[in-house]
């Protein structure tokens, strides 16, 4: 059985992970919206992929004995300047993401729920792969500058990103 504190602390996990889903949809339909077809696929599997967090927290917190609650999304960013605006904005939301899932895990250890504790560990595995693709992303768009040419092969190529760890 969950805690009260452990189970608001999921929940708001649970609201966390939803929100980064309507994030990268929203990034999604910007890029696809100004012809970025490869980022725009790119994001959109991204954003499902948060959905699916979300889900899969969703499941443990209602098999724990909680109560799992469905988030309510407010104040998602749907313009953006540029394609390296996207991907600052998207390392700066897992970066975020990460500082919420450690201190969940801390709160598991303090409170002695290493049921959750172990569950989270995935998480953290998880969050380790979406910072290096984020900072290997904005690595090559740092690298093409203001090429336009160079931003056409980005944007091509940015379709298989993240596939080598079977996403």
């Amino acid at each position: 059985m969950l805690s009260k504190k452990i189970n608001e602390l999921l929940n708001r996990q649970i609201e966390l992970e939803g929100t980064s889903s309507n994030v990268y949809l929203a990034m999604a339909s910007w890029a696809e919206l100004n012809g970025y077809e490869g980022c725009s696929a790119f994001l959109y599997k991204h954003s499902d992929e948060e959905r699916m967090h979300m889900l899969k927290l969703f499941k443990f917190v209602n098999e724990r004995g909680g109560k799992a609650v469905v988030p309510v999304i407010k104040n998602v960013k749907h313009d953006y300047k540029d394609i390296p605006e996207i991907f600052e904005h998207l390392l700066k939301h897992e970066l975020k993401v990460k500082e919420e899932i450690n201190s969940l895990v801390d709160t598991t250890l303090k409170e002695k729920d290493y049921t959750t504790h172990n569950f989270l560990q995935w998480y953290v595995s998880e969050q380790i792969e979406e910072e290096r693709l984020a900072r290997t992303l904005l690595d090559k768009l740092k690298l093409i500058g203001n090429d336009k040419g160079g931003l056409y092969l980005f944007d091509r190529d940015i379709i298989n990103a993240g596939v080598e760890k079977g996403k």
